[in-house]
C-alpha cells in the first residue's frame, strides 16, 4: 500500500534542476482524499498538470542540445518544457476515480526528453491505496 497522490504533491524529474507541484484536474465530480483533490493517472498534461522543473539538463531536449552545441560541447541546461505524452505508469488498479486508476506515490511518468518524473511527497498523508 502507498499513499494517494493529490493536488499539491511534490514531483521531481531526473533531468530537472528543481521540484514541481502537481495540479490534479478532475475528469468528473471532484474526489477529495484527506482534503485536497485526488489525482488519477490521467493527470499528465504538460503545464496543466505538470509544471516545469526549473532548468532541464537532458541532451534529448532540443533547446539543451542547441545550447550545448553552441557552447562547443559543454552541457548547457535550458528552461524545462515538460513533454509528457502518456499517462502515469501503473497507478492503483483497484481504486478508480471517475473511471481512471488513482495515482499513488510509487507511480512514474516519462518525459519525451528522457526524464523520469516521480512523486517526492504525495500532498496528503492519510489515504492509502494499493
Amino acid at each position: 500500500m502507498s499513499l494517494c497522490v493529490c493536488t499539491g504533491a511534490t514531483m521531481t524529474c531526473t533531468f530537472g534542476i528543481g521540484a514541481s507541484t502537481l495540479i490534479a484536474i478532475p475528469k468528473g465530480p471532484p474526489v477529495n482524499a484527506g482534503g485536497p483533490i485526488a489525482a488519477t493517472i490521467m493527470d499528465f498534461a504538460p503545464f496543466a498538470n505538470i509544471p516545469p522543473f526549473g532548468m532541464c539538463s537532458s541532451i534529448l531536449n532540443p533547446a539543451v542540445a542547441a545550447a550545448t552545441a553552441a557552447a562547443l560541447g559543454v552541457l548547457t541546461p535550458m528552461p524545462c518544457i515538460p513533454a509528457t505524452a502518456a499517462p502515469w505508469i501503473v497507478g492503483s488498479p483497484t481504486v478508480l476515480i471517475n473511471n481512471f486508476p488513482a495515482l499513488n506515490q510509487t507511480s512514474t511518468c516519462i518525459c519525451s526528453f528522457g526524464g523520469v518524473i516521480t512523486i517526492a511527497s504525495p500532498g496528503e498523508f492519510t489515504v492509502m491505496v494499493p
